[in-house]
């Protein structure tokens, strides 16, 4: 079956209609500050019998060595609400896009991380002809979604009863939410170095998540918010989410290793939960956590407390490569598969 009806190259503000945030043309232009150059296509898709519907499609490319270059589909493609939902299916159509995109992209290899999952929240993307399992992901693809419809009640006796009472016992000791917006991202900035040097991770320079806020103001339908948690003198966590459209994300958090017995983490993700309902957002995404509860895990703490805000765990297909020249691929497959085992060796 002939999945696609055609692809042409359009303008980036095309990506605008995109579902999610890292399909946008805003991410498009954040990205583009950062080396990586953003195209945009329109893709008519071919539903069988039915009309093809076009979706938005963005592309982010970079030279990563000499002679190798990467493009990268962040949550990618978007299909439409009627293509056929079967796994086989959106494998099938996702190679064949690769195909067509051949001739747009001097490219080593394109990759993959499609955005699907299904009803019981497994979304492994089965053999299709030509892809290649990543060596490391990009975007976490286990996660959790806590349902925003409810009545905010509801949404929080859905909690772990631990959940809940670490967001009371927050309130209860006078911790503070502020959103001090952009003028908060240097506090945040340093609470995220002190992240980073406690549990062994590697984080952006604050120039980064200055123009990502400064990029968010441009696309409207996107609301970036930056909370931070205080308690008497000490400035104690702070996370950023992503409000657009239906759903929310969770993208970054930090925390002080001073009063952590308060608990103020609990209390950043709940605020958030209801200024993304307030806005209009039905999922918030959590945006990552180890594939299971093993203790045995890492970042099995980060497991612990993500999935206490109830919601559901879901399990996307992860990242997924196309080479285009297979030879020289498996050549950085086997670099990036190292430098994956030298990252989690120092977070043990």
């Amino acid at each position: 079956m002939e999945f696609i009806k055609s692809i042409k190259s359009v303008e980036l503000s095309a990506c605008e209609g995109a579902d999610t945030f890292l399909q946008s043309a805003m991410w498009g232009r954040f990205k583009a500050r950062f080396g990586w150059q953003a195209k945009a296509f329109s893709v008519d898709w071919n539903q069988g019998s039915g009309p093809g519907t076009e979706r938005p499609l963005l592309t982010l490319s970079r030279r990563i060595a000499p002679f190798l270059s990467m493009t990268y589909v962040p949550w990618g493609p978007e299909l439409p609400a009627a293509f056929p939902s079967d796994p086989h299916s959106r494998a099938e159509a996702a190679a064949e896009l690769a195909c067509g995109l051949k001739a747009f992209l001097p490219s080593t290899f394109i990759r993959f991380d499609p955005p699907w999952f299904d009803a019981e929240g497994a979304g492994p993307l089965p053999p299709a002809k030509g892809f290649k399992r990543a060596a490391s992901d990009i975007q976490p693809p286990d996660t959790v979604l806590v349902d925003l419809r409810p009545p905010l009640d509801d949404i929080l006796a859905a909690m772990k009863s631990k959940c809940r009472y670490n967001i009371g016992l927050a309130q209860k000791h006078g911790v503070l939410i502020c959103e001090p917006g952009e003028t908060g991202v240097d506090l945040f900035y340093r609470l995220l170095k002190e992240t980073a040097q406690r549990d062994g991770i590697a984080v952006h320079s604050a120039e980064y998540y200055r123009a990502l806020f400064e990029e968010a103001r441009t696309e409207p339908s996107t609301q970036l918010r930056l909370y931070t948690a205080r308690h008497e003198d000490d400035d104690l966590a702070a996370i950023v989410a992503l409000f657009r459209g239906k759903q929310a994300t969770y993208l970054y958090g930090a925390s002080s290793n001073v009063k952590r017995n308060l608990m103020a983490p609990y209390a950043l993700q709940w605020k958030a939960m209801q200024d993304a309902k307030a806005f209009g957002c039905e999922l918030y995404d959590l945006f990552g956590i180890p594939p299971d509860e093993s203790p045995k895990h890492p970042m099995a703490g980060l497991y612990r407390f993500k999935t206490g805000f109830g919601g559901k765990i879901i399990h996307r297909p992860g990242s997924w490569d196309y080479p285009y020249k297979p030879l020289t691929h498996a050549l950085f497959k086997k670099a990036e598969f190292l430098r994956k085992m030298i990252r989690t060796s120092k977070r043990r």
